[in-house]
């Protein structure tokens, strides 16, 4: 094991670092050099900041202007969580749902770190990602760009990949905020009715989580009305935002999520995007009339709008640039949107191989009877199956990939896409590895052909069929889906294509999808394994081989629950009904099946391994007032080398209104086979803390706290108790518990050949800034104060550099 791994284990790294990148500016410094431009500008200049030039004109999705007075060249701001949207020669990352799906720390760093290099090289100053929305609902169309259904998950995984991403020097945006958690209604009267403690500690939390540790340039509010007001013009929304959560950067609207000429400015948001009042305006010779300009320059000489909300947003906008250091040579953008064909630089550098590792990290092993990992035994394999193909019409076909995929499926379809360099897919990636083993490959990729596939199947010794279900943006309709699922139906005949070669022989089901899907035939007696690789991005046969010839031992875990069918998910989209009542609190997904006595067909959290895992001495150890610390022996009893997610869950003390268990911490562990590791992992004062809506603060109720841990949110193998006590009278609990012994549903097999990856740091951070009180939302910067930043240790960067 190599010193990073036993730092992992032993001395928990505090992983998060207020400077994404030790480079940068603090935020004081960054505040105070972008108040002394601003004194320097004219109105008309400070409008220029906070104005988009509209959609199409020029380089980018979103630009603002230069202003040469200053040296301050415009800002190119870009998609994607994959990528670098309308762009060549740039990687298709995997979705970020499977980034989250890996429960790795490091990954998600170096997902954000590497996608920052890319943006950094092609010249974009504010990258429009990551996404922490929640996938209360798993038809919701863009729960592929977020991280599951889980805001802790999700919160540490944006709160990573922000600081990937900056430590490039680019501005990462957090998005959307709030509650833009469907597609159906979002841009046309949605209104999501929700409390206010349900929104902080769910909805609110993942940014909370991320201005805490991680410290995002920029937030984008999102189209969705939040009890009755626009998010954008939302100044409730706002003022949680700017003061109750301390955040110093800048507000940008979605594109075309601006309603009024003050609604939104008043409220508190910062920048107007893309600038034009209609979308969209491509190819049009007249610019379309746009938002702010020339008419929020008039409203502030005539008085309308305050001098001190102006030289608010324009301090706002100069300080993320000038925290990444963007003023100090920073790249000019070298890409044009609209001329995609146009010569452009390559800047994919080996990002492959990364996309390659995520890819086989986030596959969740669902189900396996033994028949994986592939060997000579298992026979000449046929692959059954559109999605085992490269698509016909093309990897890039449609416009933002809104097309009924016809090969294999790696990417949903929207904003939130990236054009493919090239795609491997299964058919390529398991023919090159069943070569040497001496397998022949043959292929059934007729969907409808029933008797072809059968016949493939009869003739194989092991059949992998290739299914999928897809989703995205709602401006693009496929097959009546607009956006969101209309059900979480298998596409593309795929029920039948499991039926059919199940029939006949062995059978592994693989499939690529945006969330769970219903599956009829997961019992029948040859559906012997399951695999659920989700979106894997360019290297999507590659890492699916990886796994299936156990060249990876699967470690993936399920960022959202799937149940039997869609009634057990309870919260579902009502799609005749603009106004979408939150009524359920905290408990939807996992929160839900547990309050309710449901058990999924999959628990949150589940994933098998080639190897197999016992739990033993788990103890929980609480520094008054500080963090806690929770302990467990975890004993690799396969025979094969292979990660372990430990998964921490909290269950809070009696009579406080919180779900019986909720995730608060996690850490992959590479465990040699017939090895012993110590885990620890810290659960820090921030994450315990739960919102008093009556007191508008968050806090952190006292008394006996149980720990659960364990391998997935169903199957907890230990528990111990701890004491929060404000006076801190009640002596530390670290009695260990009694433990489980390996999950019985994990076979060890022998011919695994280990992969040779570090375990990621286990997650800590500092305790909580400063409780000075926060300036206002409108006068943070026009005032001169400055709000106490705590300083995060930085060593996360270094030890993933």
């Amino acid at each position: 094991m190599n010193i990073l791994a036993v730092l992992a284990i032993v001395t928990p790294l505090a992983v998060y670092a207020d400077l994404a990148n030790v480079n940068a500016r603090s935020w004081e410094e960054s505040i105070a050099l972008a108040q002394k431009t601003v004194a320097k500008l004219s109105v008309e200049e400070k409008v220029k900041l906070s104005t988009g030039l509209g959609w199409s004109y020029t380089q980018c999705v979103g630009n603002t202007a230069a202003i040469p007075s200053i040296n301050f060249p415009g800002l190119c701001l870009q998609d994607s969580p994959t990528g670098i949207r309308f762009a060549r020669n740039v990687s298709a990352f995997p979705a970020s749902l499977n980034v989250a799906s890996t429960f790795d720390h490091g990954l998600m760093y170096n997902n954000g770190r590497f996608m920052g290099e890319e943006l950094r090289d092609k010249g974009v100053n504010v990258h429009l990602s990551p996404v922490a929305n929640m996938m209360r609902t798993p038809q919701g169309g863009r729960g592929w760009e977020a991280q599951g259904a889980d805001p802790f998950l999700t919160g540490v995984s944006v709160t990573q990949q922000i600081n990937g991403i900056q430590s490039n020097g680019v501005q990462a945006t957090l998005k959307h905020y709030v509650l833009n958690d469907q597609e159906k209604f979002r841009q046309d009267r949605g209104d999501i009715i929700i409390d206010k403690k349900t929104l902080m500690d769910y909805y609110i939390r993942p940014f909370k989580m991320a201005i805490d540790h991680s410290g995002p340039a920029s937030i984008m509010c999102s189209y969705n009305s939040v009890n009755g007001v626009n998010a954008c013009d939302n100044p409730v929304l706002m003022k949680i935002l700017k003061e109750e959560l301390g955040f110093k950067g800048y507000v940008m609207s979605d594109w075309w999520a601006t309603h009024t000429e003050l609604d939104g400015l008043n409220a508190g948001m910062d920048m107007v995007m893309p600038g034009s009042k209609a979308c969209c305006d491509a190819g049009n010779s007249t610019v379309v009339p746009a938002w702010w300009g020339e008419t929020l320059v008039s409203n502030i000489n005539n008085s309308t709008v305050k001098m001190a909300r102006v030289d608010d947003f324009a301090t706002r906008i100069l300080t993320g640039w000038y925290r990444q250091r963007q003023d100090e040579n920073y790249p000019a953008t070298n890409f044009n949107s609209w001329f995609p064909e146009e010569v452009q630089l390559n800047v994919q550098r080996n990002h492959k191989a990364h996309i390659r590792e995520v890819g086989a990290a986030s596959a969740i092993l669902l189900k396996n009877s033994g028949v994986l990992p592939l060997t000579a035994k298992s026979g000449n394999l046929a692959l059954i199956g559109s999605d085992a193909i490269t698509p016909p019409s093309g990897i890039n076909a449609g416009g933002d990939h809104g097309v009924n995929p016809d090969g294999t499926l790696a990417q949903g379809w929207g904003s939130g896409t990236t054009n493919f360099p090239y795609l491997v897919a299964p058919q390529e990636g398991i023919t090159a590895a069943a070569s040497p083993l001496g397998l022949k490959v043959s292929v059934a990729s007729n969907n409808w052909d029933i008797p072809a596939v059968e016949a493939a199947a009869a003739a194989a010794g092991t059949s992998i069929v290739f299914v999928n279900a897809n989703s995205g943006e709602g401006y693009i309709t496929i097959d009546g889906n607009e956006g969101d699922r209309k059900n979480l139906t298998l596409w593309n005949n795929g029920d039948r294509l499991v039926e059919a070669a199940a029939a006949k022989g062995p059978t592994v089901v693989v499939i690529h999808a945006p969330g769970a899907v219903d599956m009829p035939w997961i019992n029948l007696p040859n559906v012997k394994a399951v695999i659920m690789a989700m979106l894997p991005g360019q290297e999507s046969g590659n890492a699916i081989a990886d796994v299936l010839f156990g060249a990876v031992n699967p470690s993936g875990r399920l960022p959202f629950t799937i149940g039997h069918n869609i009634t057990d998910y309870h919260t579902q989209i009502d799609m005749k009904n603009p106004i979408q009542h939150y009524s359920e609190g905290g408990y939807f997904d996992y929160r839900w099946n547990q309050k309710n006595n449901i058990a999924p067909l999959f628990a949150f959290g589940h994933g098998l391994s080639y190897a197999s895992f016992a739990y033993a001495n788990t103890a929980a150890t609480q520094v008054c007032k500080g963090s806690t610390k929770v302990q467990v022996d975890v004993s690799n009893t396969g025979a094969v080398d292979g990660h372990e997610v430990v998964q921490v869950y909290l269950g809070y003390p009696k009579g406080v209104d919180q779900p019986a268990k909720q995730l608060k911490g996690f850490s992959r562990v590479m465990i040699g086979a017939g090895k012993t590791e110590a885990v620890s992992i810290e659960i820090t004062p921030d994450f315990i803390q739960i919102y008093d809506d009556a007191k508008n603060t968050w806090f952190t109720p006292e008394g006996t706290y149980t720990v659960f841990v364990g391998a997935s949110s169903a199957d907890l193998r230990g528990e111990a108790t701890f004491v929060i006590d404000s006076a801190c009278t009640t002596a530390p609990t670290d009695e260990p518990s009694a433990s489980a012994s390996a999950d019985p549903t994990a076979p060890a097999s022998s011919g695994y050949v280990a992969p040779s990856a570090a375990a990621s740091a286990s997650y800590a951070a500092a305790p909580p800034a400063s409780a000075k009180p926060k300036p206002t939302a409108s006068n943070l910067y026009s005032s001169g104060e400055i709000a106490t930043v705590s300083l995060f240790a930085l060593l996360y960067p270094i030890f993933f550099a």
